[in-house]
């Protein structure tokens, strides 16, 4: 060992930091594992970068970083065959943390245009994340110039000593004396959950020594393979990727095995510069989680699992993958929350799932109509929250009707026109509703199920763009297509006694001649009226009093409202228990009885049978 030559301790422009360092510098401890293996790769980076430029010459040598525990001496090693430093640079880049190396070498070596540094890591403080771990230090380096091999040691209290060493080839290790407060990062189980969560994607080939020497069924020696995939699916052109690489790639990262509903693959570099892939999951029921998981990569390098902040708020659901190497490093919440980068990131993302669901629906038609169920819900919110994505998903919004079919808006509208132009009418209960929606098919008149809690807010929005188009519930309209040509008379009488079986002396009474005569009567409300009471019960106000005005139609052309006329011309008592039956079944028809209602019902119709 040489003589040393430099002793001192750690230069900072503020206050000694090292206590900080050791406690807060990072949330999670776990992260100076990254740090330390991402400034070996940008070392590997520099390298390859001065030989493309023709500044040095190692363009055929194959690069790697090794991570290995020597559980004897307490050491984590990182090692890298890339740039090494000079006895000066480990002065300028480590020994003063307020100075980065990355920084001074992008300024020097990379144009301003140019969008791939690859740079991932900064020299200085991101490096003394190994002491939230460490109370010894050492980096034995050797530059890729003649300058001789240096050692720097330094301790947990700032002093270092700085001697020239020898080392078999360029390159830095990273000598990390590991506390025995934290030793669990000398267990191998630990280093590779880290690697792979934080490095798995890395653009340098990472191997890991845990120090044991491991043996296949045959007492063969396994040949280390990396830990990481250096050219990760998202840098690919989507035309070289394949259904199955998209699968397996999800699969590999989200440990899902139900494959996703779609995939959109994102290469963008105007004016947004990022990558990725974003899966929409299957669902598999109500009780599934709708929290999806997004993580954010930084030139290939982990930042954050579950970053929420970078997706629009009604796609939450996604999972998927987003490298985004114009966000900072050590990205922060409260930066992504204010960052008008993120903004147009979220845009940008809403685009790219409005284009491939519209893409979906003119070319896979068939496939797009067996992933609806799934996404709907979730579409029809994007639609109510963001008019630019409503916009492009106008023409792609399928309605499916009470038959199975499933039809876009203007298909469904196109196929109305002669009979309810601008008009859809719905059901928001197939079963509830069966009455109506049988009148209104028997004419030619398709009715779409609109029944999740969504569907009201949706519809109204579409309502409200200006674009002339009405929807209304089977039940809250008589359409001109159910009613024959036939006049109406008025029955005053009729009237009287359905206002007296109701015990609602204000019931709005109206004659019509049905086309399906077998129907004696139809309750109604406004669609204003009904939609605000869905309201008031969706935001559990459904204990405000019912201001729903109720309509009676009468079908003139019935047997029974025949009959009940005659009675009733003939001062017949009956008059009053036929009327009754008739606007109970009404009732029934239209929604739900109460318990009064329903156990009134019963006995009276258990009377019947009786009879």
């Amino acid at each position: 060992m040489s003589e040393i030559i430099k002793k001192g301790g750690i230069s900072v422009e503020t206050e000694h930091i090292f206590p900080i360092i050791k406690k807060w510098l990072y949330s999670e401890k776990e992260i100076f594992l990254r740090e330390i293996v991402s400034n070996a790769c940008d070392a590997i980076t520099k390298l390859r970068r001065l030989s493309s430029l023709g500044e040095a010459d190692f363009s055929g040598e194959t690069f790697r970083i090794d991570v290995k525990i020597d559980k004897e001496a307490k050491t984590l090693t990182v090692s890298d065959n890339g740039i090494g430093m000079t006895a000066e640079e480990l002065e300028k880049y480590i020994c003063s943390i307020a100075l980065s190396g990355a920084l001074d070498f992008i300024n020097k070596y990379e144009g301003e245009n140019d969008s791939g540094s690859g740079i991932i890591g900064h020299f200085g403080l991101g490096f003394y994340s190994s002491f939230m771990v460490s109370d010894k230090v050492e980096i034995l380096t050797k530059s890729y110039t003649d300058a001789p091999a240096m050692r720097w040691t330094c301790l947990e209290s700032g002093e270092y000593e700085m001697e020239e060493d020898e080392r078999d080839g360029r390159g830095t290790d990273v000598i990390m004396h590991i506390t025995d407060d934290e030793k669990e990062f000398l267990e191998a189980y630990k280093i590779r959950e880290v690697l792979e969560k934080y490095c798995s994607f890395m653009p340098v080939e990472i191997y890991f020594d845990d120090g044991e020497e491991h043996k296949d069924g045959d007492g063969n020696v396994i040949i280390p393979e990396p830990i990481n995939d250096t050219a990760p699916l998202w840098l690919r052109a989507p035309s070289e990727c394949t259904d199955e690489d998209y699968k397996a790639f999800y699969r590999k990262v989200f440990h899902d095995y139900k494959d996703p509903l779609f995939y959109i693959h994102i290469n963008a570099d105007y004016p947004l510069n990022f990558k990725g892939i974003l899966y929409f999951p299957k669902l598999t029921n109500e009780y599934s989680s709708l929290e999806g998981e997004v993580k954010l990569y930084y030139n290939q390098v982990f930042v954050a699992d579950n970053v929420k902040e970078v997706i629009p708020e009604y796609m939450l659901m996604l999972k998927g993958v987003l490298d985004c190497p114009e966000l900072p490093l050590n990205v922060s919440r409260s930066y992504l929350q204010n960052s008008g980068y993120v903004a147009k990131l979220q845009a940008h993302i809403s685009k790219k799932v409005a284009d491939k669901l519209a893409g979906m629906s003119t070319n896979d038609r068939e496939g797009y109509e067996k992933i609806w169920a799934d996404i709907r819900m979730f579409i029809e919110y994007g639609c109510i929250r963001d008019t630019k994505f409503r916009e492009r998903m106008k023409d792609s919004m399928l309605l499916c009707l009470t038959d199975g079919k499933c039809v876009t808006i203007p298909e469904y509208l196109e196929a109305a026109k002669e009979k309810h132009e601008n008009t859809v009418y719905y059901t928001t209960d197939k079963v509830a509703q069966a009455q109506y929606i049988s009148m209104y098919n028997a004419e030619g008149i398709d009715v779409c199920v609109l029944d999740t809690v969504i569907d009201s807010q949706y519809i109204t929005q579409l309502e409200a763009d200006g674009s002339g188009v009405k929807f209304l519930r089977v039940d809250t309209d008589v359409a001109s297509a159910i009613k024959s040509d036939e006049k109406a008379e008025e029955n005053e009488k009729i009237a009287d006694v359905f206002k007296k079986v109701s015990g609602n002396a204000s019931l709005e009474v109206k004659f019509e001649a049905l086309l399906d005569e077998s129907t004696p009567v139809l309750l109604n409300t406004s669609e204003e009226d009904r939609r605000f009471a869905d309201m008031m019960r969706m935001y559990g106000m459904s204990d405000m009093p019912n201001e729903q005005k109720l309509s009676l139609i009468v079908n003139v052309k019935n047997a029974l409202i025949k009959k009940l006329g005659e009675q009733l011309d003939a001062s017949d008592e009956s008059a009053d228990v036929l009327a009754k039956r008739i606007w109970k079944l009404a009732l029934l028809s239209f929604r739900r009885l109460d318990g009064d209602e329903l156990k009134d019902f019963l006995n009276e119709f258990y009377g019947v049978l009786g009879e």
